[in-house]
C-alpha cells in the first residue's frame, strides 16, 4: 500500500531556509489572530457601554483561559507524536493519533462541562468581584463551557496538522473561527441584547464550527478509509499510555508556567495600581513577541519530531540550527521595533499619564524580552517535538522556583527588579533545557538512507 498524498508531500519537503520560512509564516500570521477572540469579545460588549458586562467578560475570560490553557498539552503533545510517527513513515499511527487525540479532547471537554458546577464556584471564590460583575462573569463562563469539548478537540486537530507541517490549513481554521465568533458576538449582543452571555455563547458556537471544519479538513487530508481502518487499533492500551505519558509531563510544565505568570501578576499588584496597569500594557507587547516568534518554535516542533522519527541526528541538528537562525533574527528585529515604536503603542493602549510614564520607564526591559526569550521559546519547541516531556517538566518547575527566588531578591528595585526577574526566568528555562540537548542528540542515531 503506497503512502497517502499528505505523507508523500511531507517526505519530499526539504530542510532548507526557504521551506522553514514557508512553514513558519502561516503560523506567525495565525498566531497574531489568537488574541483577536478575546479582543472581539471585549470590543463587542464594550461598545454597548455596559461597564459591568465588560468587566464580567474580562473576569470570565481570565477564568476560561486558565482552565482551557491547562489542557494545551493536547496541542503540544499531538504535534511531537504526530511528527515522529510521520518521520518513521508510520501512516497508520499518524491516523490513529488523530482519532485518539480528538477523542481525548472531546472526552476531557465533556468532563469539564460536567464539573463546571464545582470549577466555576471555586474560580469565583478566588477571583470574585462581587455584585453585577459576578453575575455577568458567571453568564459568560457558563456559556463558554458549552464549547469546552470543541475547544479541546480543536487543540488536538491543530497539533496533528502542525506535526504534519500543514500550517496553512491551521491558519485557515483560525481565521474561520475568528470570523464566526465576531459575527455571532455582534448578532447575540447587538441584535438580541444578550450581554455577556451572548458573547460567551457566540465564542462557544464558533469553537464548535472550528471543530467541525477541522474534522472535515483532516478527513480530506487523511482519507476516510484510512481513518476507518484505525478502528481496531483505537483502543490499543500502549498507544493511549504513550499519549497520556507525554501529555502528563507537558501539563505539569504548563501549570508550572501558569504559576510563574500568576506570581508575576501578584508581584505587579504589590507595586500599586499604576504600576500594575503599566505592566499589563507592556505584557501585551511581550505577548505579541511570543505569539509571533512561536511560528519558528512550532516549526521546530514539526521538523525536530520528524527528524527524531527518521532517526537522523544530522536532520535534528539542522532543524534546530535553521529555526534558531530565524528566531534570533526576528527576535532582534522585534526588540528594535519595540524600542522605536513601543512608546506609541503605550499611548495607544492607555490615556492615563501616570500609567504611560510608568510603562515607558521599563519599556527597554520589556523590549528585551523579544530576544532574551527566543532560546526558551525555541527550545520549548525542540523538546516538544522530541516528546521529551520530562525535560520540559523539570525545566519549568526549576525555572519557576528560581524565578520566584530572583523576584524576591530583586524586590527592592521595584518595577525594574520585576522585569529583570522575568527576563531571568527566560534565561533559566533556556539554560535548564539546554542541559538536556547532549542527551537528546545522543538518543538519535545517524540516519540510514532509505531505499
Amino acid at each position: 500500500m503506497g503512502a497517502s498524498p499528505y505523507a508523500r508531500a511531507m517526505t519530499a519537503q526539504p530542510l532548507t531556509r526557504r521551506s522553514i520560512l514557508a512553514q513558519a509564516w502561516p503560523i506567525m500570521l495565525g498566531q497574531t489572530t489568537v488574541p483577536l477572540v478575546g479582543l472581539v469579545d471585549t470590543a463587542v460588549i464594550g461598545w454597548t457601554g455596559d461597564a459591568a458586562a465588560l468587566a464580567g467578560v474580562a473576569l470570565g475570560t481570565a477564568i476560561i483561559s486558565f482552565i482551557f490553557w491547562a489542557f494545551g498539552f493536547l496541542r503540544m503533545g499531538m504535534t511531537g507524536l504526530t511528527a515522529q510517527a510521520h518521520g518513521r513513515r508510520e501512516q497508520g499511527e499518524v491516523d490513529g493519533l488523530l482519532l485518539r487525540g480528538v477523542a481525548a479532547g472531546l472526552g476531557i471537554g465533556a468532563v469539564l462541562v460536567a464539573l463546571q458546577i464545582i470549577l466555576v464556584p471555586v474560580a469565583f471564590a478566588l477571583l470574585a468581584g462581587g455584585g453585577e460583575l459576578d453575575s455577568a462573569a458567571r453568564e459568560f463562563v457558563t456559556a463558554r463551557f458549552l464549547g469546552a469539548p470543541a475547544a479541546l478537540g480543536f487543540y488536538a486537530i491543530n497539533g496533528w496538522l502542525y506535526g504534519l507541517g500543514r500550517t496553512r490549513e491551521t491558519l485557515a481554521l483560525q481565521i474561520l473561527v475568528n470570523l464566526v465568533n465576531g459575527a455571532l458576538d455582534m448578532l447575540f449582543v447587538w441584535q438580541f441584547g444578550m450581554g455577556a452571555r451572548g458573547v460567551g455563547l457566540g465564542t462557544a458556537i464558533a469553537e464548535w464550527v472550528g471543530l467541525v471544519a477541522g474534522v472535515v479538513l483532516v478527513v480530506r487530508i487523511a482519507g476516510p478509509r484510512a481513518l476507518l481502518g484505525q478502528r481496531a487499533g483505537f483502543f490499543e492500551r500502549a498507544a493511549w499510555r504513550r499519549l497520556f505519558a507525554v501529555n502528563a509531563d507537558i501539563m505539569v510544565r504548563t501549570i508550572a508556567l501558569l504559576t510563574l505568570f500568576l506570581w508575576l501578576a501578584n508581584a505587579g499588584a504589590r507595586l500599586g495600581t499604576v504600576q500594575l496597569a503599566a505592566n499589563h500594557v507592556l505584557m501585551q507587547l511581550v505577548s505579541i513577541f511570543a505569539f509571533v516568534l512561536d511560528g519558528f518554535a512550532f516549526t521546530a516542533e514539526s521538523r525536530v519530531g520528524q527528524a527524531v522519527g527518521r532517526g537522523s541526528r544530522s536532520d535534528l541538528k539542522r532543524a534546530i540550527r535553521l529555526t534558531g537562525e530565524f528566531s534570533v533574527g526576528f527576535g532582534l528585529v522585534a526588540t528594535l521595533a519595540a524600542l522605536i515604536f513601543g512608546g506609541a503603542l503605550i499611548d495607544l493602549l492607555t490615556t492615563n499619564a501616570a500609567v504611560r510614564e510608568a510603562a515607558r520607564a521599563v519599556l527597554p526591559l520589556a523590549a528585551l524580552a523579544a530576544i532574551v526569550g527566543v532560546p526558551a521559546w525555541l527550545l520549548d519547541g525542540v523538546f516538544i517535538g522530541a516528546t521529551q516531556g520530562r525535560a520540559l517538566r523539570n525545566a519549568a518547575i526549576l525555572a519557576t522556583a528560581l524565578y520566584i527566588a530572583t523576584d524576591l531578591l530583586l524586590r527592592p528595585l521595584g518595577a525594574t527588579g520585576l522585569w529583570l526577574a522575568l527576563l531571568a526566568s527566560y534565561v533559566f528555562r533556556a539554560g535548564l533545557l539546554a542541559i538536556h540537548l547532549p542527551r537528546l542528540f545522543a538518543g538519535v542515531a545517524e540516519a540510514v538512507p532509505r531505499t
